[in-house]
């Protein structure tokens, strides 16, 4: 990807993906937050979504679209799909937050809950008994491109930033930032963040190749838009493009959720709140100077949050 792919997927997704502000952190005077919970779908997979469902041909879109997914990239799919006007299909695994299930329902798609290793393979299934074209939630071309536009728009207001906290799951995000933010500024470093519970991105990296954790290890995180592993396109694209990455604890991840209700007013689901819990927890480990820490997304479910906040 490069970025001209991104500044096109800019052009698609104006009007339809809200342009979030960059918060300054009231106690940190060197961090400022990127709040993608702001979306009409609570978060960054809007843009992705968007991006690709503007680039099918007419005929291509009026069959439909599929995906798999957690929630938030259902989410974005089904909301994107109903702005085109074009059925939506979600493979939902079994286990995932039913507020984000129920949403995905009220924005008019199809839900089929499947057990969680069949996720893809369903997708994959509905795509070619229908013809309805398959979005990835990030190992597609498209999806990247839309969600570097996050990058874009932190260095467009904060042109002097010098280190972006990106999650890590599937990786689209993170391929999309690292390739828009060092592409406008070159000292700029982009530092990966992913639960310790779900660290197989990390393995992967210093594999040189998708290492892939069965969903036994992974579902052990409250973080479950991080429980996909990387794909051989963003593995390539971090392997070139990342400058680190770290993991965080399930003890780090909670209490960052929590740090951002109570002093940044920001409702973020364990999954967003993951780049805080780098910076909060392991500011030692982390490049120094202007930084950025992506929150992607706040669909948490109520009593998970009731919970960090007890």
């Amino acid at each position: 990807m490069s970025i001209d792919d991104v500044r096109a997927a800019a052009d698609d997704i104006a009007g339809t993906v809200v342009r979030t502000p960059l918060l300054p952190a009231p106690w940190d005077g060197e961090l400022w937050l990127k709040p993608e919970s702001l979306q009409p779908v609570g978060s960054f997979k809007l843009r992705g979504a968007t991006h690709a469902v503007a680039r099918l041909d007419p005929a291509t879109r009026a069959r439909g679209v599929v995906t798999h997914s957690s929630g938030n990239h259902g989410q974005a799919l089904a909301y994107a799909a109903r702005a085109a006007g074009v059925p939506c299909t979600v493979v939902v695994p079994a286990g995932a937050p039913p507020v984000k299930v129920d949403r995905i329902r009220a924005l008019g798609a199809e839900v089929r809950l499947v057990p969680p290793a069949r996720r893809l393979a369903e997708a994959e299934r509905i795509a070619a008994d229908t013809g309805a074209a398959l979005v990835p939630p990030f190992d597609d071309r498209r999806v990247i491109a839309g969600q570097g536009t996050i990058g874009l728009e932190i260095v467009a207001d904060l042109p002097d930033v010098d280190v972006v906290l990106v999650p890590v799951g599937g990786g689209g995000l993170a391929s999309g930032v690292a390739t828009a933010v060092p592409a406008l500024r070159p000292s700029a470093l982009v530092i990966g963040v992913e639960p310790l519970l779900a660290a197989d991105a990390k393995e992967s990296l210093a594999a040189g190749e998708v290492v892939v954790w069965d969903v036994e290890r992974t579902y052990r995180t409250s973080a479950d838009g991080l429980r996909t592993h990387l794909s051989a396109l963003t593995l390539a694209h971090l392997r070139d493009r990342l400058d680190g990455i770290v993991t965080v604890t399930e003890e780090e991840i909670l209490a960052a959720t929590g740090r951002l209700v109570r002093d940044a007013r920001l409702v973020a689901e364990p999954s967003g709140a993951v780049a805080l819990a780098a910076r909060l927890s392991h500011r030692d480990e982390l490049p120094a100077g202007r930084t950025v820490a992506v929150v992607t997304g706040g669909n948490v479910d109520p009593a998970r949050l009731a919970s960090v906040l007890a």
